[in-house]
């Protein structure tokens, strides 16, 4: 089965002396999509990828006339792994610049090196499309609400990357989020940073996999693993940019009565948290299927932001006296509250929020309605 993305016809992202820019955590199909296009679009094209080593003494040179050279008689330039190349961001600047007539489209697996090349140098020429797994938006072209319901247990063990998603048995789909959670998971940690002990990575994962739905405290990932605090901060935040882990911060507008301070943390991809703990059991007999179904919609949520698109500023809610909301969305001057329920049980609307926020709105989220709220 060949999954329909949200970005199936990228015609309608590329323009004349524009860059478009796809990002996204690996093995999500971002090279499968543009090669998708590439064979039915009508522009003559030139594709390289950043593996090849060839390809980095032109494309980082900045030399204009070999630029021009290369790129000559072509409309289009795909570049696959782009942020493998050094000074990548610059060179595209300087083609676009030079030759307003051709159109790029590049693709990157990591945050590191292709946002912080491309942020500033093209800055009004570029427009920068993330792409995920497979999202419940997307898997509703080929399954009706029904179908996708009853496969619900299967997402919140396996998760989504395509390669699993399309897997024929359990077996199969273990075993692919195995070797994507080995070493793979870092490559492009190890490729643009210098680590001391990469296996503190790790670490620090497993760490983070038992605390979904918590607020993570800093000193204590950093007693746990035998680091500093500020090594503990350099570890989140590369994990973050490799499109391993995303964050909430909590909101409050009353300080004295709510709790802002400390982050929540997710995975990207829930089928990866369960390998990096090894367990695949189902989540009947599980203890932990809150937090399975807590941390899939919070990214289910997310990519339908996403690709929507819904502008929203993302939190979570905490008072002093341990009264939560599980996901604070800030959008069009309103408060939007969702408290998330694996079981079909109702749940009581917080006082301090409804006191604190009393034009808010709050919504349980359970089986029944999921997807409404992710789709």
């Amino acid at each position: 089965m060949k999954i329909q993305r949200n970005y199936q016809d990228l015609s309608n992202f590329i323009h004349p002396g524009k860059v478009l820019l796809i990002f996204g955590p690996r093995q999500v199909g971002k090279t499968t999509l543009m090669n998708d296009f590439l064979k039915t679009t009508a522009f003559k094209f030139k594709s390289v990828t950043g593996d090849d080593f060839g390809i980095h003494k032109v494309l980082s040179g900045q030399n204009l006339q070999e630029l021009m050279q290369f790129c000559e008689g072509y409309e289009l330039l795909a570049i696959d792994e782009a942020q493998k190349i050094p000074q990548i961001g610059a060179t595209m600047k300087l083609i676009v610049d030079q030759m307003p007539e051709i159109r790029i489209i590049a693709t990157g697996s990591s945050s590191f090196e292709l946002a912080g090349q491309t942020g500033e140098p093209l800055t009004g020429r570029k427009t920068t499309l993330m792409l995920h797994c497979i999202s419940q938006m997307e898997l509703l072209h080929h399954f009706n609400s029904f179908e996708l319901k009853e496969k619900l247990n299967e997402f919140l063990i396996y998760g989504a990357y395509p390669a699993v998603v399309t897997a024929g048995t359990f077996a199969e789909k273990a075993a692919i989020l195995n070797e994507i959670s080995g070493a793979y998971l870092f490559k492009d940690i190890f490729a643009f940073e210098r680590l001391r002990n990469p296996q503190l990575l790790l670490d620090l994962l497993r760490l983070l996999a038992y605390q979904i739905g918590k607020e993570v405290s800093v000193n204590e990932l950093s007693m746990n693993l035998s680091i500093d605090n500020k090594t503990v901060k350099r570890y989140l935040e590369l994990l973050e940019k490799a499109f391993i882990i995303t964050s909430l911060s909590g909101y409050s507008g009353n300080l004295r009565k709510e709790i802002s301070k400390q982050s929540k943390y997710y995975f990207y991809d829930i089928g990866i948290r369960n390998a990096v703990i090894a367990n695949f059991n189902p989540p009947d007999l599980r203890n932990d299927k809150g937090q399975l179904w807590e941390n899939f919609l919070v990214i289910e949520r997310l990519k339908k932001q996403c690709y929507k698109p819904i502008y929203s500023n993302n939190f979570f809610w905490r008072s002093w006296s341990n009264k939560e909301v599980d996901f604070v969305e800030e959008r069009e001057g309103k408060l939007f509250g969702y408290e998330f329920k694996f079981s079909k049980d109702q749940a009581k609307v917080p006082a301090l929020w409804l006191e604190s926020y009393s034009q808010a709105s709050f919504e349980v989220i359970n089986r029944d309605n999921y997807l409404d709220f992710v789709s």
